[in-house]
């Protein structure tokens, strides 16, 4: 099986369009027998997410795995978007919604997820407390905005390099989930690992997930206030549920948009590296 596969085409930001399509024109002219997108398509708060899976000419059997961005919303409710609005959406355009089916032909399937986080990928030696990942804003960008006051107390738990951190995740604004993280990831990793514990008999998998399920995957270091992001990048708690069945083979992710290729055990571990600014695909032979 051939496998023509991107992530991150962020359709709907305005600097990212041109690059989209020039990448999706590149793609409709490969060879392939099934194509996978791998979450942030575009925020589903516009039309974008249709308008970009639509350009897509591709006759064979085309699976789509939801990112973040397309839990945004300005007001609404997340969780029930991405459990009936989004899959209904992405169906009407012939795509299946692979978090609630898994797609198998002869001697290969895929599972996708979403994936999520518990900041268990945040770094230690930031001294960022963890009431802080919860809203999602470093200690630094606290100081600067009057409704994060009550993170401030106590100070004497934040490290000095935690002081310089910077910055804001915005999930924290736009995706209204209902739940905790953690509990989210709690659902989702048990529905993968229902979809592979029902797939034993298929001799190899792939992994479609959106968020990295590996710590081999995570960013090298850059400075406080970029570090501070690594707490929303994944989960390892992905990681070993796909380690829980040798069937699976290869991982395959985006969310850092940063190219990179790994091993976890016997798991091929890729990720895309498409982002705002350099968009990216690649073909595998399964």
């Amino acid at each position: 099986m051939r496998l023509l596969v991107t992530a991150d085409i962020h359709y709907n930001h305005p600097g990212s369009r041109k690059l989209a399509d020039e990448l999706i024109e590149r793609m409709n002219r490969v060879e392939a027998d099934v194509l996978l997108v791998v979450g942030d398509t575009a925020a589903s708060t516009t039309a974008a997410l249709e308008q970009c899976l639509s350009k897509f000419r591709f006759a064979g059997p085309k699976l789509f795995v939801a990112g973040n961005h397309e839990l945004w919303t300005a007001g609404g409710d997340s969780y029930e978007l991405f459990r009936h609005e989004l899959p209904r959406r992405v169906r009407s355009l012939g795509w299946q919604w692979l978090e609630d089916e898994p797609f198998v032909r002869c001697d290969v399937a895929i599972v996708g997820s979403i994936g999520w986080y518990d900041y268990s990928l945040a770094p230690t030696e930031l001294g960022i407390p963890r009431r802080f990942y919860q809203h999602k804003v470093s200690p630094g960008a606290a100081l600067q905005r009057e409704e994060y006051e009550h993170l401030l107390e106590p100070k004497d738990d934040i490290s000095p390099v935690g002081w310089e951190s910077v910055a804001r995740w915005n999930d924290g604004r736009f995706v209204k989930l209902g739940r905790s993280d953690e509990a989210f990831l709690d659902e989702l990793t048990g529905k993968l690992d229902r979809h592979l514990s029902g797939l034993a008999h298929v001799p190899q998998i792939v992994a479609a997930i959106h968020h990295i399920p590996f710590v081999q995957m995570l960013p090298p270091p850059h400075n406080a206030s970029w570090d501070f992001a690594k707490a929303y990048l994944g989960s390892p708690r992905l990681g070993e549920v796909l380690l829980k069945y040798p069937n699976v083979r290869w991982a395959i992710s985006g969310h850092t948009h940063l190219p990179l290729e790994t091993t976890a055990g016997p798991v091929r571990a890729i990720n895309i590296g498409s982002g705002y600014r350099a968009k990216r695909f690649r073909v595998l032979d399964l």
